[in-house]
């Protein structure tokens, strides 16, 4: 196959192998609790506040649980990391001072701290974001190039979801509270870069997580979109 990925196929001793689907399952189910609560707080709680707190915990969690089945986590992956954080940060603070990038928006106080006007784990959502459409993309049999274009477009999708959801929970809002396709053409640009360098940067790129996360994020965001309606 002319656009195998060796980093998806390195050999697992059988212990080891147990092992990780011991460890799997466990991080699927805590992730199963915690989007399970939230989503069910969100939608039926009479104080929704109370739940919405635990969104930048959440996103923590998350994180954590992923990046622990990335399987080196030294050198370039650390750099990756730090790059794409910082990028997607200040994306974001040129974004709402310029509203070029995409539209006119503000933050509000779900995401937690801020600087600069956007919370400071924006970086991180960013970075959640591009390594897991990016691992996911590695499964197709296709040229690197490809694979970018189709992560970004799991990025955009993810977006879709989000948008109403962030609207209605104040994450973030809009200018005439109307959503711009402004921001999907921006959100697309700038995740096609990043999916870019995701390829181009040497660690492996393989993670047993991540397409447990991506869905479990896209029916959660989905669900409470079409909920909240």
């Amino acid at each position: 196959m002319p656009f195998s990925d060796p980093t998806q196929d390195l050999p697992v001793p059988p212990v080891a192998e147990a092992n990780q689907q011991r460890r799997l399952r466990v991080a699927q189910g805590i992730l199963l609790l915690f989007h399970g609560t939230g989503f069910l707080g969100l939608t039926f709680s009479q104080n929704p506040g109370f739940y919405l707190q635990f969104v930048p915990l959440n996103l923590l969690l998350t994180a954590a649980l992923l990046l622990a089945f990335q399987p080196d986590r030294r050198g370039m992956f650390v750099t990756f990391c730090v790059v794409v954080m910082a990028v997607g940060f200040f994306v974001e603070v040129v974004g709402i001072r310029t509203g070029r990038l995409f539209g006119v928006y503000e933050y509000g106080a779900t995401l937690g701290v801020k600087w600069l006007g956007v919370p400071l784990i924006i970086g991180l959502n960013w970075l959640l974001l591009t390594y897991m459409t990016g691992i996911l993309a590695r499964y197709l049999p296709a040229p690197g190039f490809v694979r970018a274009l189709a992560a970004a477009v799991l990025m955009v999708g993810m977006d879709l979801c989000i948008e109403p959801v962030a609207v209605h929970f104040d994450f973030w809002s809009w200018q005439f509270n109307r959503i711009p396709l402004q921001n999907f053409k921006g959100w697309f640009a700038i995740a096609l870069i990043l999916q870019v360098y995701f390829n181009r940067t040497d660690f492996v790129k393989r993670n047993p997580l991540a397409p447990f996360v991506y869905l479990l994020q896209l029916l959660f965001f989905f669900g409470l979109g079409w909920l909240i309606r």
